[in-house]
């Protein structure tokens, strides 16, 4: 027997310090950054083959055990057992759990790494508490490649169950400046609830970024000088890994037809539920998120392709002309589309974390919106370079009341918001849609305003049904009611 096959045999027999459940791409990469740091881990696959293909490809001279069947995955691990799943959110993961329960004892953990529902987290972590079984409901972000060198990780649970895993996440994790890119976000569905809320962010930056593209292809930029715009947009203060990609994007064209790739892409956008998730969230606990909602309604309008290619042919619009007799340079067009991108950016960031930060109090997980903006720099697919400035702006004021009002942040607003409102315009006399912009626009100057047109509204909904109105002239809370006219003939 050679020494390698001494060293496999030892490996074979001994415990790992890892396990995990599904072995879909994010599966495995995942798994293979947790043996490249140094952990034994095993793995199982509801589907033999797909492990089997894993073990003899990839993870072949990783030492990375697979398993046929639960009974014997569950043995190979190490106690306490640390168990990751990364199945398909919602009913799968309640399906691989009700299999490892029988199997586990009392003080295994079991972590779910898919974007559940947090609330699917918390019954989940209450119903293992009664079995005496650990839980932790953790977003990864990254994607493919993020999962193989490194994720940003946002774990919830409580904080022993977070001390069981966190050698194993510190470890696999993106660094940024030598810290790792996870941190123990609160206990119950914290973690999945900041994941979310990540994503809807996520929706946010992408459809403004679309938004920009589309100006500028109207306004006659050709796919090779949109690259070199987003290439140097991603050398300042835009700095991030969707910009950077963007201008990747802009670069590739198609071997078969010659054209750029992104042309030749059909305008039909998919979501997997999380932006929708978050949205919902902000009308529940009475938050406004209109640039992530606007960001939501775009991908929807972009799914009805049938219905917008007969409208086009039947409602009237102006002609995108206007964006060409602008008068604009090209020079000055990108630099006012960055000031609008920038602003926008910040709305959206500014209404996620007010997002985290009232259903964080609601509660009771005790949210640092700093320390969530630290990890986000390295790893997730949002990473950017202004995520240091959140940082920073708590760290200043940790009970910061917006973003918004951070002296850094306000200065971009009050330097960028006329270009932003120029950009708007054009965009509007052109016919151009910028949803996520007029959104990010219009939530700015209804904050800024000292008062808005709800008197009216008020004084409505006391006519129709006497809900009541406070008095400008009387203190708060004290509620009057007026005996309006009646209407005849409604």
């Amino acid at each position: 027997m050679t020494f390698s096959d001494i060293k496999s045999e030892a490996i074979k027999m001994s415990k790992s310090d890892f396990g995990l459940i599904g072995l879909a791409v994010m599966g495995q990469n995942l798994v293979l950054n947790v043996a490249s740091r140094g952990f034994r881990a095993s793995v199982y696959n509801r589907t033999v083959e797909t492990m089997t293909k894993f073990i003899n490809g990839s993870a072949q001279g990783t030492g990375i055990q697979g398993h046929e069947n639960l009974e014997n995955f569950v043995a190979s691990l190490e106690r306490p057992r640390k168990v990751m799943l990364m199945v398909q959110a919602g009913s799968p993961v309640d399906s691989v759990i009700d299999q490892l329960v029988p199997l586990l004892e009392k003080g295994d953990l079991i972590i779910d790494g898919g974007n559940s529902l947090f609330t699917d987290s918390e019954r989940r972590a209450k119903q293992l508490e009664q079995r005496g079984l650990r839980f932790i409901g953790t977003g990864v972000s990254g994607g493919e490649e993020g999962a193989l060198k490194g994720p940003a990780i946002m774990p919830g649970g409580d904080e022993s169950s977070w001390e069981i895993i966190r050698p194993v996440f510190e470890a696999i994790a993106a660094k940024v400046d030598g810290d790792p890119c996870v941190t123990h976000i609160g206990p119950g569905g914290a973690g999945h609830y900041v994941k979310m809320v990540h994503n809807g962010i996520e929706y946010g930056d992408m459809q403004l970024i679309c938004e920009a593209y589309n100006l500028f292809k109207s306004a006659g930029f050709t796919a090779d000088e949109l690259a070199q715009v987003f290439g140097k947009w991603n050398e300042g203060d835009l700095e991030s890994y969707l910009i950077q990609i963007t201008s990747k994007i802009l670069e590739q064209n198609d071997p078969e037809t010659g054209q750029p790739v992104v042309d030749i892409i059909m305008d039909r956008a998919g979501q997997k539920g999380t932006g929708r998730w978050t949205v919902m969230s902000g009308v529940e606990n009475g938050i406004v998120i209109s640039t992530i909602n606007a960001a939501v309604e775009a991908r929807i309008l972009s799914s009805m392709k049938e219905q917008r290619t007969l409208a086009a042919t039947q409602l009237k619009g102006p002609s995108s002309q206007a964006l060409l007799d602008s008068g604009w340079s090209k020079e000055e067009m990108i630099g006012k589309v960055e000031s609008a991108l920038h602003a926008s950016k910040i709305i959206s960031y500014a209404q996620g974390l007010d997002l985290m930060k009232k259903v964080g109090i609601a509660h009771g997980w005790g949210l640092d919106l700093g320390s969530i903006a630290r990890i986000w720099r390295g790893g997730c697919i949002i990473r950017a370079r202004f995520l240091n400035r959140i940082t920073e702006a708590y760290s200043r004021e940790p009970d910061l009341g917006n973003l918004m009002l951070d002296d850094y942040f306000k200065d971009i607003l009050n330097r960028s918001e006329k270009d932003w409102r120029d950009v708007i315009c054009l965009a509007v006399k052109g016919g151009i849609p910028v949803p996520a912009f007029s959104a990010s626009l219009g939530y700015y100057d209804s904050f800024r305003a000292e008062r808005l047109p709800a008197n009216l509204l008020q004084a409505q909904r006391d006519f129709f049904g006497a809900h009541t109105y406070e008095r400008v002239d009387r203190p708060a809370g004290e509620f009057f009611h007026t005996d309006w006219p009646e209407v005849i003939g409604s």
